[in-house]
Parts: C-alpha cells; sequence; structure tokens
C-alpha cells in the first residue's frame, strides 16, 4: 500500500524490515541499546558486531530519542536507534511521538533518502499496536505534511499479518480524501 503525502511516498509492506533497501531502518531500541531480541536481534543477525560496537561507544540513550550507527552488513547503509516506552511508564502517546518525530529529524539531519520504520514499542514493550499506530503514523504523516523534510520515501515494515492489518487500516483512514 502506497501514498503520496506531499513530496513523499509512504509505503506499508508486510516483512522482515532487515531486507529493505533503504539508506536506514529503525531498530526499535532499549536504553542501554543492547541488540537483544525482535528487531534488535534480528539487525544484530544480519547486520553484524559492528552495530552493536558502535552502540557501545555510544552507551545509551533515553526513551523518547534517537541515535545513528553503520547499517553493517544490512542492505540499509544505517541504523536509527529509537528508543520507545514501555507500556505503563506514563506518557507513552507523547514519548513515542517524540521517538519518530526525532528518527525522522536525525535522518533529514544527515540528508537521508529513505527511511523504514518497524512497529516501535508494540513487542516486548506492550504497546497496543492500534494505539501505536495511530501515534507513529499521525506523527510522521504531520512531520511530512510540513514539506520540510529532504525525504522522498518512508516505508513502515510490519513483520505479522496482524500488525500489517492494523497499520493499514489506520493509514488508510489517515491518508484518505477529505470531503470538504
Amino acid at each position: 500500500m502506497r501514498r503520496l503525502v506531499g513530496k513523499v511516498t509512504v509505503e506499508l509492506v508486510q516483512g522482515d524490515i532487515t531486507d529493505i533497501a533503504t539508506d536506514v531502518i529503525v531498530n526499535a531500541a532499549n536504553e542501554e541499546l543492547q541488540l537483544g531480541g525482535g528487531v534488535a536481534g534480528a539487525i544484530r543477525r544480519r547486520g553484524g558486531p559492528a552495530i552493536q560496537r558502535e552502540c557501545d561507544d555510544i552507551g545509551g540513550t533515553p526513551v523518547g530519542t534517537a541515535v545513528i550507527t553503520t547499517g553493517g552488513n544490512l542492505k540499509a547503509r544505517f541504523v536509527i536507534h529509537c528508543v520507545g516506552p514501555k507500556w505503563g511508564e506514563g506518557h507513552e502517546d507523547e514519548k513515542l511521538a517524540n521517538t519518530v518525530l526525532n528518527a525522522l529529524k536525525l535522518a533529514d539531519s544527515r540528508q537521508l533518502r529513505s527511511i523504514a520504520f518497524p512497529a516501535i514499542s508494540t513487542g516486548i514493550f506492550g504497546f497496543p499496536k492500534d494505539r501505536a499506530a495511530q501515534v507513529i503514523l499521525s506523527t510522521a504523516i504531520d512531520y511530512l505534511k510540513q514539506g520540510t523534510s529532504r525525504l522522498r520515501r518512508v516505508i513502515f515494515c510490519l513483520y505479522d499479518p496482524t500488525s500489517f492489518s492494523i497499520f493499514k487500516q489506520v493509514f488508510e483512514h489517515l491518508t484518505a480524501p477529505k470531503d470538504n
């Protein structure tokens, strides 16, 4: 599924984010930047040890922030590590929105043209998928509508059919033509 938002092509795909050939992919990271399971584990396995070494050098980053490392052996040149909130810690929507916004701003500051996001915080962090879809997609779409982004392609890569279906429904609603 694909829509144009300003000058940016926004896509939803189902699959493995480590297979996506973009300038950068986003890792749903923890504050310690330890590449354990889920998306981070897949990135570690496919990208090789260089990514974890760079994360170790950075040392960590707080919830709501984003840092960038090499893409190692991935198809993507870089990985932006975003620390989303754990469900129940408070102010989750705001923290998740900040995480997405900071990833987009970091990609822009590096003059990157394409980025792929997973469903940040919906795995082990327990964020409800429908709510996360609303926050992630609306934050990204609002940012892209400003027309200040250097990005030309933004992909939301959902690993499983349930996540894809939820994100697709929210995406269709957010990008549907408005009646006047």
